[in-house]
């Protein structure tokens, strides 16, 4: 570029404004004529306003020639900005029309050929013909002078640009305090304008577009929006200064204050344990890593507790407040490891069988290796006890290389156990999630939540609400303990929850979780579970070595059907621990030192049979059936009773029986009494009896719509005096009409069949898709008969041993012993199937 605006001071400018160079004394540049035509400096992000003067840096040779010739003569040449920038030589073309006309005031030649110059502007310009472009350029020129018409309007504008120019003048430093006085003191509008617009630090399109502006009104008023956006930034600049220093005054007050509170301690001898505790609990805060809310929380309580005695009762609270936050793990994690073999190996190695559990598990594994940031499933085991759903959460975090932590909600019905007291209470602690999380010491632990369908609700809370967030993966990325009151992420924390049934589980916790049925084991794998898990574990258990016990299959088989009736092994591990600990006793008297026991030695042990398989001596007589029955502790066996005496038609129902089995006792009654003429049935027969159905054991419990079918079997059994086949068991809910609706628990009842040495169960038509999904192993010994109508049992399980209807009490006993000769005994499960 030719030339451009050097670091020339402002005062200094002012100076030269204020004393003229004597070599121009006597001249008056304003007075003289334009010549015809003029040389032209080109300036380089520089416009050079009339009435102003302006230091200009000159490098081009031809623009140095120029000042030589200007110098030689009068002085005076155009000046004009340049267009685009970064152009070293201009073409006319690339210069602005409107320039100035200036005279040159001082020339100062550098040592390296520059030339130091300042102009001082005279007269506004325009170019209307370029003539020459070389040795410079040069064009024909013509004055454009200013158009102002005095008016109230334009002396406002003046005033205010004087004012709005007065107060940047006090928020710029570099400005000088000068220039307020020289503003205050020029009374021409235009001149105003030109000496504000040089002394602002503007674009040079801006500073163009006020230059070629004739009208000074408009100038004044464009010059004015400038400087107020100008105003904006400085005093936004001095308020961000402002806050700045302030917040530094504060810090080193407080420093300041600090040190001479140590030096005034350290005066009156007292300890400073105080301040030692303030500092490890800061430098423990710095190392920690927490969370922005978390870490701008602690260090708010830690400023607190460094202003109050040691003596104050809040200082303890304070400060174990703050040893919970640094307690728990924010930022720390273990890594998981996703090796999906090595899962699989330690899934197999502690637990037998439980396919679905270990597929979700390695499922879980796989997507996490493909993608790092999954959310963590919430999981929820649900069985009968002792089929390994606690275990089953230790080599589920061993699997994966996690941490382990377990809580038990049972029995929990105060809502401050889940989340919590607030920190107003005496004795105030975090939460059973908060407390586990800082147990385990890591932000992602397998939490294993215990016996989740036993927790109770009263006055102080429902806890099981409180788990409403903790197990919503869309919430409790945010959890908030009540004693923290802090946000805590848990959607890294793999929750898996333990529940005997789920009935007693509020609908919007079970809609939370993913739900995992354990059934019970049959007696196959109950064997394979002691051999290979708790005969070993026992052994170790009771000091024994490996090998110095053996039970033998038929042993343990006898210890199952004999001493047990359980779904799960923990009664049976029990009764193998008696075992273990009577042999170690025989050891320790050194009577023994290797030992196999057989069936024959299991009484020796565990002393008389203590379950007995009834099944078939329980129907052997009319009016007693076998249900399926679902309870917390798995399948099991249910007997139905029904029994005939003189009355009224009364219904009696005994065995401590829930509402809908009650209901159910009475629909099954009532379709009996609709069929009573096809079953053979006198007239009269249920107007002159009460009917008494009891469900043993009357000690227990029992709700729920399934015996129907057993109840309106045993009925049928009762009327026509036709014993139940002993071989056959039967569940599913009935209508008034007679149809067999679906019901649940399907593969826990199929178990406890095959337990109680049953191989032929009758099911509702709709449960054909649960026995589907059962492990053809568990169900390759039974036989399943699928019905829609209670009539088809009815043909199909009574004996063809046949009495007279029931007559009322009083009956001549040898006309029913002699009925009784008529009965056919059939055996087999194949010819005992009534076909009528």
């Amino acid at each position: 570029m030719d030339a451009g605006m050097s670091a020339v001071r402002l005062d200094q400018m002012l100076e030269e404004m204020l004393s003229p160079d004597e070599e121009m004394s006597g001249v008056n540049p304003d007075t003289q004529a334009l010549p015809e035509t003029m040389p032209v400096l080109p300036l380089k992000d520089t416009v050079v306003f009339p009435d102003t003067m302006m230091p200009l840096a000159v490098g081009q040779p031809r623009s140095v020639q120029l000042i030589e010739d200007v110098l030689a003569k009068d002085r005076l040449m155009a000046v004009a900005a340049v267009r685009t920038e970064g152009i070293d030589v201009p073409a006319p073309s690339d210069v602005y029309e409107v320039g100035a006309l200036v005279s040159v005031q001082k020339m100062i030649k550098a040592p390296d050929g520059t030339l130091r110059i300042v102009v001082q502007g005279l007269r506004r310009l325009k170019i209307e013909e370029w003539t020459a472009e070389e040795p410079y350029l040069q064009a024909r020129v013509a004055e454009l002078p200013d158009m102002a018409e005095e008016s109230t309007e334009l002396e406002a504008l003046q005033r205010n640009l004087v004012a709005i120019f007065l107060q940047i003048v006090k928020l710029v430093p570099y400005l000088p305090e000068e220039l307020q006085m020289a503003a205050v003191n020029i009374e021409d509008p235009a001149t105003l304008g030109y000496f504000v617009g040089s002394t602002m630090r503007m674009k040079t399109p801006e500073k163009q577009s006020l230059l070629e502006e004739v009208d000074v009104a408009k100038r004044l008023r464009r010059l004015t929006t400038i400087l107020n956006r100008e105003l904006e930034v400085l005093e936004l600049g001095s308020k961000i200064q402002s806050q700045v220093q302030s917040e530094i005054d504060k810090n080193q007050r407080e420093y300041l204050l600090r040190q001479q509170l140590k030096t005034i301690q350290e005066e009156l001898g007292e300890t400073d344990e105080t301040q030692a505790e303030i500092n490890e609990l800061r430098a423990r805060i710095d190392a920690a890593g927490l969370p922005e809310e978390a870490d701008k929380q602690a260090r708010r309580e830690l400023d607190r507790l460094s202003k109050l005695p040691a003596a104050a009762a809040e200082y303890g609270v304070i400060r174990t407040y703050l040893d919970w936050i640094l307690a728990v793990p924010w930022s720390a994690s273990t890594e998981d490891n996703l090796d999906i073999v090595h899962a699989r190996e330690v899934l197999d190695t502690d637990h037998y069988d439980l396919e679905d559990v270990k597929d979700r598990i390695l499922e879980f594994l796989a997507v996490q290796k493909l993608k790092r940031e999954v959310k963590s499933p919430i999981l929820c085991f649900v069985g009968p006890p002792g089929v390994g759903k606690t275990s089953l959460g230790q080599s589920i975090a061993r699997a994966m290389g996690r941490k382990f932590v377990r809580i038990s909600v049972g029995g929990v019905r105060d809502e401050a156990e889940v989340r919590g007291h607030r920190r107003t209470y005496i004795g105030a602690m975090p939460g059973t999630i908060m407390r586990a999380l800082r147990d385990a010491e890591s932000n992602n632990p397998v939490f294993m939540i215990d016996e989740i369908d036993k927790m109770g609700s009263d006055w102080r809370g429902d806890p099981s609400s409180a788990m409403l967030e903790v197990l919503d993966p869309e919430q409790h990325s945010s959890f908030r303990d009540h004693y923290l009151d802090l946000p805590f992420d848990l959607s890294r924390v793999m929750f898996i929850t333990t529940a005997n049934m789920l009935d007693t589980i509020p609908g919007p916790l079970q809609d939370r979780m993913e739900i995992i049925s354990l059934a019970g084991y049959i007696e196959d794998d109950k064997v394979h579970i002691a051999r290979n898990y708790l005969i070993p574990r026992q052994l170790d258990r009771n000091g024994l070595n490996p090998g110095q016990l053996e039970l033998t299959e038929e042993a343990v088989r006898t210890v199952i059907r004999n001493y047990t009736r359980e779904a799960g092994v923990r009664n049976l591990e029990r009764q193998i621990g008696t075992v273990a600990r009577k042999y170690a006793r025989m050891v320790a008297e050194e009577k023994q030192e290797t030992m196999v026991v057989d069936a024959t030695q299991v009484p020796d042990f565990l002393g008389r049979q203590k379950v007995f398989a009834e099944g078939k001596r329980r129907t052997a007589d009319p009016g007693v059936s076998t249900g399926l029955a679902w309870t917390p502790t798995g399948g099991d066996i249910l007997f139905i009773e029904a029994r005939a005496m003189a009355g009224t038609g009364r219904l009696i129902l005994t065995g401590q029986l829930g509402e809908v089995m009650k209901e159910s006792a009475e629909a099954a009654l009532t379709y009996i009494r609709s069929v009573a003429a096809d079953l053979k049935a006198p007239a009269d027969y249920f107007r002159k009896h009460d009917i008494h159905v009891h469900v043993p054991a009357g000690a227990v419990p029992k709700d729920g719509p399934s015996a129907g079918v057993a109840m309106a079997v045993a009925l049928a059994s009762m009327v026509t005096r036709r014993p139940v086949n002993p071989e056959i068991a039967m569940t599913g809910e009935i209508t008034l009409t007679g149809q067999v609706l679906p019901v649940g628990g399907i593969k826990e009842k199929v178990l406890a069949a095959r337990r109680a040495d049953i191989h032929k169960i009758f099911l509702p038509d709709r449960n054909e898709v649960d026995v589907s999904e059962i492990k053809a192993e568990l169900v390759e010994d039974v036989e399943f008969a699928f019905v829609e109508h209670v009539d088809e049992v009815i043909k199909r399980v009574l004996l063809r041993r046949r009495r007279k209807p029931a007559a009322a009490p009083g009956t001549n006993t040898a006309a029913a012993s002699a009925a009784g000769t008529r009965r056919r005994r059939v055996s087999g499960s194949g010819s005992a199937l009534a076909s009528d």
